[in-house]
């Protein structure tokens, strides 16, 4: 019978392939006084939950869990339930009275034990759930990751991603089952992949080889992004955020996103960052998209359809704010009005019209206002000359 005077409900006990003999007494109490037993079949079957056992649903719901409050009940995680487990899901729903949980070591940790690798060192990524595009901020020759994979098939598909991203000569350790009985450790280069009958579960140790990878410095070469040529161009984007001035776990709004160029950028300046993309132009929203998802940053970048500044209702507040195009004293001032005070704001203008507008605002509201002006070598007849960039004025100031 329940005890509706104990709290602390939930245990999170993570479990490795060792099943409940790698588990600490304070796990194996939990275990023994559970009413329900929350995990994958796998899991339950190593802890032989039997007829407490319940599976977790198919889509994943935490849901079932979180009707069982009241209950002794436990879930069952893959090693460090906060690392790329369940246990930050499960926290965000509950009180911190209602809960504890026992870690076990991670795969990140059994992996780096089993190929001498420094931890501190080396970057660990989930991709069991996500897309191997997210690898693409980090993959640089030299790099060392260790990444959790979905299943048995998914280090043949990581190995032909990787050859086709330039990264063919890269090493894969492919491990199975790690701190189990069962044990084992495959290697193969990417581009000559020739493993199989892999078994779940599973993590991928990758020696980084062959391309350079992405350069780090802010303004990224124009041809890697899909665009219309509505794009805020490699030396103006990189001016452009020197003035954002992105700062770790900040959200920018991107009015005028065209290619959602500065976007992208701004969330590769740091692993938390987000940004949200107004657009009013549909068929940019698709090469917006396409450019998240091209850098792995789709769950960090969120495409809006509209004009500001209609569409900015409801909207989170940000940390900063970008106009790169439809600036009107309208906007200006509706920014102005919302905004709270400490938000930095940059705007970008082409035309006679915007550079008036920036003046007025520079003189209304002040921060610092400037324009440049660039040219590029370029044939003219049998030689060279200079081609001439529009003047670009940007107007940028703290809120």
């Amino acid at each position: 019978m329940s005890d509706p005077l104990v709290k602390q409900w939930l245990t999170i006990v993570g479990l490795g392939d060792d099943g409940p003999a790698g588990l600490a007494n304070a796990s194996r109490k939990a275990l023994d006084e559970a009413e329900v037993i929350f995990g994958g079949p796998r899991h339950l079957d190593l802890v032989q939950a039997g007829n407490r056992g319940q599976p977790w649903p198919v889509p994943f719901s935490i849901d079932p869990v979180l009707a069982a409050r009241g209950q002794r009940a436990v879930v069952l995680a893959s090693g460090d339930p906060f690392w790329h487990g369940a246990g930050g899901s499960l926290v965000a729903h509950l009180s911190p009275d209602e809960w504890v949980s026992h870690p076990a070591p991670s795969c990140f940790a059994l992996a780096a034990n089993t190929l001498g690798w420094k931890l501190e060192e080396t970057l660990c990524l989930g991709l069991h759930a996500a897309p191997f595009a997210r690898l693409t901020p980090v993959l640089a020759a030299g790099a060392r990751i260790i990444c959790t994979l979905r299943d048995g098939s998914s280090p043949a598909a990581l190995a032909d991603w990787l050859t086709t991203q330039g990264f063919g000569p890269t090493t894969l350790k492919v491990m199975e089952a790690l701190g189990g009985p069962c044990a084992q450790v495959h290697s193969s280069r990417a581009d000559t992949f020739h493993l199989t009958g892999i078994a779940a579960p599973v993590v991928a140790a990758l020696q980084v080889a062959g391309s350079t990878g992405l350069p780090r410095a802010s303004g990224l070469p124009d041809d890697v992004f899909q665009s219309d040529g509505q794009i805020t161009k490699r030396p103006i984007r990189a001016m452009t955020l020197s003035a954002l001035a992105p700062r770790a776990g900040e959200l920018l709004w991107d009015i005028g996103g065209g290619s959602g160029s500065v976007s992208v950028e701004w969330c590769l300046a740091a692993p938390c960052n987000r940004a949200i993309t107004f657009e009013p132009r549909e068929d940019r929203l698709i090469n917006i998209r396409a450019n998240a998802e091209r850098f792995g940053i789709e769950h960090r970048m969120k495409p809006v359809l509209g004009r500001a500044p209609d569409v900015l209702d409801g909207q989170k507040r940000p940390d900063c704010v970008f106009i790169g195009g439809g600036g009107s004293q309208a906007l200006l001032d509706h920014l102005w009005q919302v905004l709270p005070e400490g938000t930095r704001i940059v705007a970008n203008g082409v035309t006679l019209e915007t550079e008036t507008l920036l003046m007025q605002a520079h003189a209304t509201r002040g921060g610092n206002l400037m324009k440049v002006e660039l040219a590029e070598a370029g044939p003219l007849g049998s030689m060279r000359g200079w081609e001439r960039a529009r003047p670009v004025i940007q107007w940028s100031v703290t809120r």
